[in-house]
């Protein structure tokens, strides 16, 4: 019988110790389960936010992924980039954009943005803002659900401000200028805001004329020669743009992103007109439109258009001065002032400049 003690003891203690190994294993995984739910201060950082729903759209020709909690984003982003396909192949991006529930239901106020250097914000209150690292190429969008109520707000304020601020700091050159081309000659049409350049272009491509963008152009960052990429898809018109063309009466008024009333058109729903995505630039031409004067076209001095554009820069700090080194390639870009009343003494003015080119 005392022989057995020992054997006793011994079973005693690697039960014991069996225990404990599960013990601390089980210590282990709780531990482990803790770390990995978030506590109450990141959970009110959304860091641990999942986006499982990704899609690859093509602005501007760039291919750009979103990732986002929502399928409404998605739909947002093929209203706004589902027209284009992969036309060059220089970078991808992925923008992630989560969407939380919120307090209110109604539709956030513009975003006001900020910048510092290649650090940029847009908030519009505290539960709808993004932030981007341009030198970086990373942005996150937080929105909540007052955000997805209305699409254009969506669109215009978050969805492809952030893309286009992406590729702006990285691929392409962003102008305050339509374009038009003709035999292969493309046509930069400047001016202040009202100036006429949105009425002009059109007026252009209805006249056999290529239209290209109405408003704003991309100079491609990696070509040697000025090329320019647009919106070729859309018209965006003042109100008094009704005035001039008759297929516009009937269209309704939406506001902008910069809060001015517009008509966006479709090419698509426009009479047949010839369209290119991409123009090569030979001319850059500044609007002057007056009553009190006759038509003509008055040469600037040279270097007059990356003069004039670089003191229309949207961007700052190292962007900006990227984006100065880019316009260089316009200093020897011939440059003139159209002094013009009607469309017709424009068009025909643009007819004579490209013949001479």
């Amino acid at each position: 019988m005392t022989s057995q003690i020992p054997e006793q003891l011994a079973s005693i203690q690697e039960k014991g110790k069996t225990l404990t190994d599960s013990a601390i294993a089980v210590s282990r995984v709780a531990a482990k389960l803790r770390a990995d739910q978030p506590s109450p201060r990141e959970q009110g950082l959304l860091c641990d936010m999942t986006l499982p729903l990704r899609q690859t759209f093509f602005p501007l020709g760039f291919a750009v992924a979103i990732l986002t909690n929502r399928h409404e984003v998605l739909t947002a982003a093929e209203a706004s980039f589902g027209h284009r396909g992969l036309q060059y192949d220089d970078t991808q991006f992925a923008v992630r954009i989560g969407v939380s529930e919120g307090m209110s239901r109604q539709t956030p106020p513009p975003p006001v943005r900020r910048a510092y250097n290649h650090l940029y914000t847009m908030v519009a209150d505290p539960e709808n803002q993004a932030v981007l690292d341009l030198r970086a190429g990373s942005s996150f969008v937080w929105l909540n659900e007052s955000a997805l109520e209305d699409p254009v707000y969506l669109r215009h304020n978050f969805l492809e401000k952030v893309i286009y601020l992406l590729l702006g700091a990285s691929v392409v050159t962003d102008i305050h200028a339509a374009c038009v081309s003709r035999q292969g000659k493309g046509i930069l049409l400047c001016g202040d805001s009202g100036a006429g350049k949105s009425t002009l272009s059109y007026a252009c491509a209805r006249a056999g004329w290529t239209y290209t963008s109405d408003d704003t152009c991309y100079l491609l960052n990696s070509s040697d020669e000025p090329r320019v990429v647009g919106h070729s898809h859309r018209v965006r018109f003042r109100p008094e743009a009704q005035a001039f063309f008759p297929e516009l009466r009937e269209r309704e008024i939406t506001p902008r992103m910069e809060g001015k009333p517009s008509i966006e058109v479709s090419v698509s729903e426009l009479p047949p007109l010839s369209t290119s995505n991409e123009a090569a630039v030979r001319a850059v031409v500044y609007l002057r439109r007056s009553s009190a004067v006759r038509p003509a076209l008055i040469p600037l001095p040279h270097g007059s258009a990356t003069q004039l554009m670089s003191e229309e820069l949207y961007s700052a700090g190292e962007i900006r001065m990227k984006h100065q080194t880019i316009l260089e390639r316009l200093a020897g870009i011939p440059t003139f002032e159209l002094h013009y009343q009607r469309l017709e003494e424009a068009i025909s003015q643009l007819d004579q400049l490209v013949a001479s080119l």
